[in-house]
């Protein structure tokens, strides 16, 4: 079956609410979608979320030449050989991660519609559902910071990813004081942003010994390798590099001995697409890492994508896809069902099982 068109478009998406993390505010979004339609009308949808901060990609207003290119290169050729074409796009899309994994995913939703399959059981599933943390952004009051998670545990939501690194000392004291006040059956989980020095990671570790953290993503700014051997192995296995795992040669040199992290934070917009995305978790394989995969602020499709892809692993051990549950709006439904916090991809509809609104 031929391809024969291609779609580039963008959308602002309002969030429902504004987060702070260590460099910026966010209050609205802006996604890219691809769409990809084969000549007997079978059409495969992918979205990205580029940022700046994260992987240096500009957002454009239009992506006008991007879609002329990817239809001469694309148009016409069959959507069978649709890992050949994600080859052919990471030739020319790789240093723009976010659209390469919008075109990416796009052609994975066509491929597995055009066979009539789901994605997940194109992929196989090799974990059972896992719970989905929710993440509370740096707040300005400590009242703020408490009022939204309890507002998550109200909705069923058992685990929490508190974003700090502006501030150490107020860090810690409302880390503190949320523990103290949230149910120990609820996991929290600590993102210092690369906001941490060696000795403020001791310290906060040694602090919080009463109340644990679950694991802590990226706590000292990226590259700084040779500072993170500074850490106790044990401290440094409970932690997930984040920015220090952008793509696949990141995952290559993190595996050498000794280990910086015990944990990959993988998110297909910073490594490029489901492909990528899936190389980088087997690097992880060989040497015992395990996994969470991670988003941005993504519509349904590129989350659902994720989730698929980190189905598909078996050292994945978390999950941090709440980005489309911040979202106003999306332009599809499924994907998957939330159900007391744990996210079960929907495996009854071909592709990604997303429907167009």
């Amino acid at each position: 079956m031929k391809i024969s068109q291609i779609n580039i478009w963008t959308e602002d998406m309002e969030l429902l609410r504004p987060y702070t993390i260590a460099y910026t505010t966010h209050y609205t979004i802006k996604n890219i979608f691809v769409e990809i339609i084969c000549s007997d009308g079978t059409t495969g949808l992918g979205a990205g979320s580029p940022s700046h901060n994260v992987t240096g990609e500009i957002f454009q207003d239009s992506y006008d030449q991007e879609q002329e290119q990817l239809r001469e290169l694309f148009i016409g050729r069959d959507i069978d050989g649709f890992r050949q074409l994600i080859d052919i796009a990471w030739s020319h899309y790789q240093l723009k991660p976010a659209l390469m994994a919008a075109i990416d995913i796009a052609l994975h939703d066509a491929f597995t519609r055009s066979v009539d399959i789901p994605l997940a059981k194109y992929f196989g599933v090799n974990i059972q559902p896992l719970p989905t943390s929710m993440t509370i952004g740096i707040k300005e009051s400590y009242a703020e910071t408490l009022a939204e998670a309890e507002e998550f545990v109200r909705n069923g939501f058992k685990i929490l990813k508190l974003k700090i690194g502006t501030n150490y000392e107020k860090d810690l004291e409302t880390y503190t004081k949320l523990r103290e006040a949230i149910s120990k059956e609820i996991l929290i989980r600590v993102d210092a942003n690369q906001g941490f020095s060696v000795e403020q990671m001791q310290d906060f570790v040694h602090k919080t010994q009463n109340g644990p953290v679950e694991f802590f993503e990226q706590p000292l700014p990226p590259k700084q390798y040779q500072e993170m051997l500074k850490l106790p192995e044990p401290i440094r296995l409970n932690c997930a590099g984040d920015e220090d795992v952008q793509k696949l040669s990141d995952a290559v040199q993190l595996a050498q001995d000794p280990l910086c992290y015990g944990i990959y934070n993988i998110k297909l917009m910073k490594c490029g697409g489901i492909a990528e995305g899936i190389r980088i978790a087997d690097v992880a394989a060989t040497r015992g890492i395990k996994l969470m995969w991670g988003c941005m602020d993504e519509s349904i499709i590129s989350i659902t994508a994720a989730l698929l892809a980190a189905m598909s692993r078996s050292n994945t051990r978390y999950l941090d896809l709440d980005g489309s549950f911040d979202l106003g709006r999306d332009i599809v439904s499924g994907g998957f069902e939330l159900r007391d916090g744990i996210m079960y991809p929907i495996t009854d509809l071909p592709g990604l099982g997303v429907t167009r609104l």
